[in-house]
Order: structure tokens, then sequence, then C-alpha cells
């Protein structure tokens, strides 16, 4: 398994780019620029007050040695003033601006997911998601505090080092210089190279360890009905043992970086006293010395993370390639409509042609079919046979690969989606409750409902008595999965939610699958009830016997045939 997973990531990586997505993420914090831009300038003038700083505390602490005065103490209160006050407003502003630009990518990311995972595109593993939205969010903070502030501060540094020590002696500032570009440019750089591999691959089993644990966690039943507590156990510990390895060796690789980069500084340092002993070096004057050397030690310290922050460099641009990816337009996108929804709600599949997979025949093959406004229709068939690619082709989750579908005559390619699933409710066997107030999840179908429109709908699901009953009544906490129901009460706390839509088109997709024989026929009589005046598209693998139809057809094959009703 693990050379399995190894292959499947080092063939990801592959089709990843390096700059693409980091220049994606600049693109979503566009529009927090200006106070990005201003923490880098606050952060480049805190630098450079404080090279000014160390360089005159150089000249005074060597010039006090020899009685002369050339910095007087209130310069050197000032500038360590002044570097106070910039320090700690550049903190304020850089991490605010941080702050909301994360917002904005985990909004990016929260918008991308609703229009490409819809249905079961996109993501499929919950533990993949979340490493997603929270790590790899997380870790691009790292974009701009750790590479692009400090790398601009460098730029900053490199010619000032070299104007400040060339005062005194060109053959030195060459030296420093030299090694200050190697310490906050090659060193990262090579850091970056060799450490991409290694920040991957602990983004890589990162996400795999959330996987696991969260399906032991959502499994927890059949793991122990099957007794394999102890497979499941040793599974996780595998992936922990993974995500260990990968980070042991980024750390070793960020030691090494480490260590690199703190020997650039210590042989800046060694030059620097070289020359003021004149070994090796044309000798320089004590006073300039002195500044030479402060300076020298405050510019390698305002670099010295750098080399460490090119090692994870490798993590960050992996994060911002996982995250951009949720952008990428799934294969079978519709287009986005610009079209208002029409007034007419007839339904017309005209030769429509589709398939989930470029290589295996079509799931939808020619298939034409009428659902006139108001009509009660049945669609059944075995599992795989294209009932649900109905309801997403319906939705605008998917578009058709040829033939298109009409709404009133219209288009759906042309109509915004908003408008269209405005339209048309959609409760599955897979509908979710949230974690929340029963009055929360009631709102999702209709914000703006009142409290009595709450309770009719709840009244016309048949499942007001059970809302009534519970202490807190709408305010009552479902729990995860509305754990606090049961699966019929569940079942008819999602249909009251989708009869508070008032979408004149509704698709039930097995929306009794799970419960009893009797609990399902209750609910599918409640469905004949609540639904009249509605067009209602049943989808279902067999009929219950209790459902009032006007057609049913069966797929099969990709083709649709009438079975009567």
């Amino acid at each position: 398994m693990k050379s399995t997973e190894n292959r499947e990531f080092s063939r990801q990586a592959r089709r990843e780019g390096v700059l693409a997505p980091v220049l994606q993420i600049l693109q979503i914090w566009q529009r927090r620029a200006p106070l990005l831009t201003a923490g880098a300038l606050l952060s480049l003038l805190a630098l450079l007050i404080g090279l000014l700083l160390m360089r005159a505390a150089g000249l005074r602490v060597a010039a006090m040695t020899v009685g002369m005065l050339v910095v007087t103490t209130g310069a050197l209160r000032i500038f360590g003033a002044s570097r106070v006050i910039l320090r700690y407003t550049e903190r304020l502003v850089t991490h605010d601006a941080m702050f909301r630009a994360l917002a904005d990518v985990r909004v990016w990311f929260f918008r991308h997911l609703a229009r490409g995972a819809a249905a079961g595109l996109g993501f499929r593993r919950a533990g993949d998601l979340l490493s997603r939205l929270v790590s790899d969010v997380e870790a691009l903070d790292g974009l701009y505090l750790r590479i692009i502030i400090p790398l601009a501060g460098a730029l900053l540094v490199l010619p000032f080092l070299f104007i400040a020590i060339n005062m005194v002696d060109t053959e030195l500032a060459l030296v420093v210089s030299g090694l200050f570009a190697c310490g906050a440019f090659g060193l990262p750089l090579l850091a970056a190279i060799l450490g991409r591999r290694e920040g991957g691959l602990v983004s890589h089993a990162s996400a795999q360890l959330r996987i696991g644990v969260l399906d032991m966690v959502g499994g927890l039943r059949e793991i122990a009905t099957f007794g394999a507590e102890g497979r499941m156990r040793d599974h996780v510990h595998a992936r922990d043992a993974a995500l260990f390895r990968a980070q042991m060796r980024q750390a070793r690789m960020l030691a090494l970086a480490g260590a690199a980069s703190y020997l650039c500084g210590q042989a800046a340092v060694v030059a620097v006293l070289a020359a003021a002993l004149g070994l090796g070096l044309p000798r320089i004057a004590p006073l300039p010395a002195a500044a030479v050397l402060f300076l020298t030690v405050a510019a390698f310290e305002s670099v010295g993370g750098l080399t460490r922050a090119g090692a994870l460099a490798g993590s960050i641009t992996r994060a911002a390639a996982r995250v951009v990816a949720v952008g990428a337009m799934p294969e079978h996108a519709p287009p986005e409509g610009t079209e208002p929804a029409p007034a007419g709600t007839d339904i017309r599949f005209e030769h429509v042609t589709f398939r989930w997979d470029a290589h295996r025949q079509p799931v939808l093959d020619d298939l034409s079919l009428t659902i006139a406004a108001g009509e009660r229709v049945a669609i059944l068939g075995a599992s795989g046979a294209g009932k649900s690619t109905l309801a997403a082709l319906l939705l605008k989750v998917v578009a058709p690969e040829a033939g298109r579908i009409t709404l009133g005559g219209q288009d759906i390619a042309t109509i915004r989606d908003d408008d269209l699933r405005g339209r048309i409710a959609w409760l599955s066997q897979a509908t979710h409750l949230f974690a929340d107030t029963i009055r929360a999840n009631l709102l999702l179908g209709r914000p703006d409902a009142d409290e009595a429109e709450l309770w009719a709908a709840l009244e016309q699901a048949r499942v007001a008595d059970v809302v009534r009953d519970l202490p807190e009544g709408l305010d009552s906490w479902l729990g995860e999965g509305g754990a606090s129901l049961s699966g019929g009460q569940g079942r008819r706390l999602a249909l009251a939610r989708v009869l508070l839509s008032r979408a004149p088109i509704l698709i039930l997709d097995e929306p009794a699958t799970g419960l009893d024989a009797r609990t399902e026929q209750e609910f599918l009589l409640t469905l004949n009830e609540v639904t009249r005046g509605r067009t209602v598209i049943l989808i279902a693998h067999r009929l219950a016997g209790v459902e009032k139809l006007d057609h049913a057809w069966r797929i099969s094959g990709g083709k649709m045939a009438g079975i009567g009703a």
C-alpha cells in the first residue's frame, strides 16, 4: 500500500506545476493587495531602521573605548524607538492582512467546491477535503510571512550592505555581500529544490492520515461488527508512521538548511574580524570595523529564516496546488448561464447522451423524455442505470455530451444556476441534516421563512408532533447527521425543508431508501399528499405500490422505456 500511495503522489506531483498555483493564490489575494503591500513596506522600513541602529551602535561602542563621541545617545534612542514602533505596527498590519487573505482563500475554496463537487464530483474523501481546507490553507501564510516579506527584505539589505561596507573597503564589501547573497538567495533556492519532494510528502501523508482516521471513526459500528479493530488500528498506525518518517526527513532538511545559513553568517563575521586584524584582507580601522561587524550580524540575522523557508517552500507550493485544484473545472462542467428561469416548468430531454468516463459506454444514449408541468412521474432502474444522472443533468451539475435539456422551452445551459435551482428542489436518500438546531436546518430551504411557515412545513411532512415534544421545540439540537432523530423522522424533517422552498419541481431521488416497509409506505403516502400541484420526479429501484403517478419509465442500457402507471 505504501508504494502504491507513493506512486500516486509522484504522479500527482508531476502533474502539478510550481509557480502556477502560487500565482493563482496571489490572484485570490488581489483585493488585499493594498494591505499586504503596506505590511511589506512597514517591514522593510523597520528592517532598514534596524540596520541603521546596529551600525550606529557599533560605532558608539567602538568610539567609547577610545574616548570619542561619534553617535549621540539621542540618535540611538530615536533609532531604537522608531524600530520598536515600526516592528509592532508591521506585525499588526501583516498578520491582519494575512488573516484576511486566508479568509478570502477559504471563501474561494468553498465557492468552487460547491460548484464543482456537487452530486459526487470533485473531492470524494472527507479527510482529504479537511486537510486541504485546514492544513493546506493555513500553510499559505508562510508564502507571505516567511517567503515574500523576508525575500523583499533581502533584496533591500544586499545593496545597503554592499554600499555601507564599500565605503570602508571594496574587497571586504564583495566578500561579505557574496556570502550574504549565498545565504539569502543561493541556499534558500537550493533548499527549495531539494525540499520540494519532502514537503509534498508531508502534505500527502498528513492527508492520508486524516482520511484513515475519519474512515475509522465514521465506520466504528461496522468495524466492531466484523471484528476489524486491530486491522483498522494497524492501518492508521501505518499512515501515522509514514507521516512521522516524512516529517523526520523534512526536519533533517530544515536542520541542514539552518546550519548552512548560520555558517554563511559566521564566515562573514570571520571575514570582518580578519579585515580588522589585516589577515588576508586589507586592514580597516577599528571604528569602521566595529560598525561593519554590527551591521553584518544584523544583516544576516534578518534573513536567517530564508534558508529554512526555502526548505519549507515545497510544503507551501504543494499546499497551494492542493487548494487551487478545487477550482479546476470538472470534465463535465456545465456552462454558466446568464438568463433568468422561464415561467413555464415543462421539462424536455432532447436526444441527450452522457457518459461519466470517456472510455466507457454512455450512461444515457440518445435519450428523449418529456415531463409536463404538474405531472407525477417515476423513473426506475437498477443501480448505475442512469437514474441519478438524470437528476444531475437537470440540476445542471453536469452537462450533456450531446443533445439538450429544456425548462419551459428554454435550454437550461442558458439559465443562471441559482435561478434554475430555485425552481427545482431535491430530496435524496443522502440528504444531510446538519449538527445544528431544527430551525437552522429548516431555514436552509428558505432563509426568510417565518415561524408559522416552519410549523406549516413540519405539519405537511407529518413531523410537527415530534418537534413539539422536544424540550426546545424548533431550537432543539439535532446532533451530527440528525442523530437525535430516527431514520423516518430525519427523512420527514428533510422533506419539510424541501417543501419550504416552494419550488414547482421536486426531484425525489430514492427518498425512502433505508426505511422499513411500513415507514416507507407512510412516508410515500405523505409525499403523495404534500406534493400536489407540483411536478414530481420520483427516482427509485422499484415502486412500493402506494405512489400516485401519471407515468413511469424504466432506464436500461441508456434508453428509456415506458412501463405504464
